[in-house]
C-alpha cells in the first residue's frame, strides 16, 4: 500500500567527492503512532509547551514519537539500552522524527532533558542504516559532536558509548589537558568523534584527523561555546565539512540571538523545537523549582553557607547539594572550610587538573561526596542526578548562567 506524505519522509545523501552513493534511507511514521488520535497528540505538545517552527512542511506531518515502540525499525541492538527508561523525553519525542528524516534540527531544552540520547541515537541509526562501524578510510569520522567542556564531552561520550558498544561502533572523545598520542588513535578507526573545540581543531590542523566525510554535526550548548570564546574555531572545523552532504544539529538550554545568527550560516533550513517557552524571551527558570534569595553582608555567607549544609547533610542518607561559587579562589577556599567542618566535599574548578575534575564528578554521583563546590564550568549541560538543593554562595555575572546553575 502506498503510503501518505504524512507517513512517509526521505533523506537522500549523495556522496559528490567521489565515494560510493549510500543507500537511501527513509523514515516511515509507525501505523501505531499515525493511528492515534489527534488530541492526544496536541495534549502532548501543550503538557510540554512543545513548539516547533518549519519553514518548510515536513514539521507539521511529523508526530512526535511518544513511545520507544514508535521508533522506526532497527535490526541491530541499537534500541535494547533504551529498557532502562519508561518512555523518550519531551525534546527527544519531538526531534527523532525530524532528525531520523534527515533534517537539520536546533532543539532548545533546559539542562537534563535527554538531549544526549536525542541527538545520539539518531546518528547512531545513521551508522548503522549505512553500515559505517569503522572508518571507510584512518582518521575520517562520520559524525562529530562538539561540546563546550572536557566535562560534557566525556559524559556524551560515556552515554553513546552505551549504545554504540554493542552494535560494535568506536566513539572517540577528545579533549585537551591530556596527550594527543592516545587520541590519535582513536580517531583512526571512531566513526563518531566527541571533542571539545579546542582540541579537535589543534588535531584537524596538524593532520590528525579529516573532517571532509563528515555527515553528521553537533554542536551541543552552542551558547556556552560562543562565551566562551569558540566561534572561530567553530567556523574553522566546519569549513572542510560537505554542506550537501551533511545534517547539523544544535542543541542548547538557551538560544540568544547570537547563536541564532550563527546558525544561518553553516544550517539548512532548520526546525526549531523549543520546550518550555520562547527561545527569544529573557531566559527563565525551571518553574518546578522552589528559589529563596537570602540578601546577607558578603562576611556572613560562609557562616550562612555551613548552617544550610548542616541542616541538609544531617540523617543517615544525605541529599547532594550543589554549591556555586563565581570565581575559582572562592571554590578553593568554600571547599576547604567545608572539608574542615567535616563534609563529604568535592570541588570542581579550573585550578583542578583533568584526572582531579572526573574524580570530584564520580566521587558526587556516587555519593562519596554529597556537596559538589563549583565555578559555572560545572554548570552547563553536566547531567548530575537527585540534586536536592543549589546553593549561590555568589551569585553568576548573567542570568543564563543562573538558569543553568539551578535547572539540575
Amino acid at each position: 500500500m502506498k503510503k501518505s506524505k504524512k507517513e512517509q519522509h526521505t533523506a537522500k545523501k549523495t556522496d559528490k567527492l567521489g565515494d560510493s552513493t549510500e543507500k537511501e534511507t527513509k523514515y516511515v511514521q509507525s501505523r501505531a503512532l499515525s493511528d492515534l488520535p489527534s488530541s492526544d497528540i496536541e495534549h502532548f505538545l501543550t503538557e510540554n509547551t512543545i513548539k516547533v517552527t518549519d519553514t518548510g512542511e515536513d514539521a507539521a506531518n511529523l508526530r512526535p514519537i511518544l513511545s520507544f515502540s514508535h521508533l522506526p525499525p532497527c535490526d541491530g541492538k541499537l534500541y535494547d539500552p533504551l529498557s532502562s527508561f519508561s518512555s523518550p523525553t519531551a525534546i527527544q519525542s519531538t526531534t527523532w522524527p525530524l532528525l531520523f528524516s534527515g533534517r537539520d534540527v536546533i532543539g532548545i531544552a533546559e539542562t537534563g532533558s535527554g538531549k544526549t540520547l536525542a541527538f545520539g541515537l539518531p546518528c547512531l541509526k545513521k551508522l548503522h542504516d549505512t553500515k559505517r562501524k569503522c572508518n571507510k578510510r584512518p582518521s575520517q569520522p562520520m559524525a562529530v559532536i562538539i561540546s563546550p567542556t572536557r566535562e560534557l564531552a566525556k559524559q556524551i561520550h560515556d552515554q553513546l558509548v552505551k549504545f554504540a558498544k554493542p552494535m560494535g561502533v568506536e566513539v572517540a572523545c577528545i579533549f585537551g589537558g591530556v596527550g594527543k598520542d592516545e587520541q590519535r588513535e582513536a580517531l583512526k578507526t571512531a566513526p563518531i568523534v566527541v571533542a571539545t573545540p579546542g582540541r579537535l581543531k589543534d588535531l584537524q590542523n596538524d593532520g590528525s584527523v579529516d573532517l571532509a566525510k563528515v555527515k553528521y554535526l553537533v554542536l551541543d550548548e552552542a551558547d556556552r561555546m560562543l562565551d566562551k570564546g569558540f566561534e572561530q574555531d567553530i567556523k574553522d572545523i566546519i569549513l572542510p565539512m560537505s554542506t550537501s552532504r551533511r545534517q547539523t544539529v544544535m542543541f542548547t538550554a538557551t538560544w540568544p540571538p547570537v547563536v541564532r545568527n550563527l546558525a544561518t550560516t553553516f544550517m539548512k533550513t532548520p526546525v526549531t523545537v523549543t520546550i518550555g517557552g520562547d527561545p527569544s524571551a529573557d531566559p527563565r527558570a525551571n518553574t518546578r523549582i522552589k528559589q529563596d534569595v537570602e540578601v546577607i553582608q558578603p562576611h556572613e555567607k560562609e557562616q550562612r553557607l555551613v548552617q544550610l549544609l548542616n541542616q541538609s547533610q544531617r540523617g543517615p542518607k544525605p541529599p547532594k547539594v550543589l554549591v556555586f561559587c563565581l570565581y575559582k579562589k572562592e571554590a578553593v577556599r568554600v571547599e576547604r572550610l567545608l572539608r574542615n567542618k567535616g563534609f563529604k566535599v568535592a570541588g570542581i574548578h579550573g585550578d583542578l587538573g583533568q584526572q582531579e575534575r572526573f574524580r570530584s564528578l564520580e566521587a558526587f554521583k556516587s555519593g562519596a561526596a554529597t556537596v559538589l563546590v563549583a565555578t559555572d564550568v560545572a554548570a552547563r549541560g553536566l547531567d548530575i542526578p537527585a540534586v536536592k538543593l543549589v546553593i549561590n554562595v555568589t551569585f553568576p555575572l548573567t542570568v543564563e548562567d543562573y538558569v543553568h546553575r539551578i535547572g539540575r
